[in-house]
């Protein structure tokens, strides 16, 4: 699967891990190029809480756009790790 913003590559994977219809990408095959910080944080009642990534491609800025949870509860423990997308983001195979 891959995941492309603004005409770029942001993560790639055969190994993604699909909860509630989104892929979350494993960290280690994001495009840190194009990944960069973010202070947003988004509470889920069964998964945890959600830190955020914003994307930067040819000096345009998605703030917000990829979602993880570095320390989930228990039911989604499978998705530690794992980044997944919305805000414009194509996941395509």
């Amino acid at each position: 699967m891959k995941a492309i913003w603004n005409g770029a590559l942001i993560a790639q994977s055969d190994d993604t891990v699909v909860l509630e219809g989104n892929h979350y990408f494993p960290e280690s095959s994001l495009n840190r190029d194009h990944v960069t910080f973010s202070n947003h944080h988004t509470m889920c009642s069964w998964k945890g809480q959600a830190s955020y990534y914003s994307l930067l491609v040819n000096g345009e800025m998605n703030t917000d756009a990829g979602w993880y949870y570095p320390d989930p509860k228990p039911e989604a423990e499978n998705i530690k790790g794992h980044v997944a997308f919305w805000k414009g983001v194509k996941i395509e195979p």
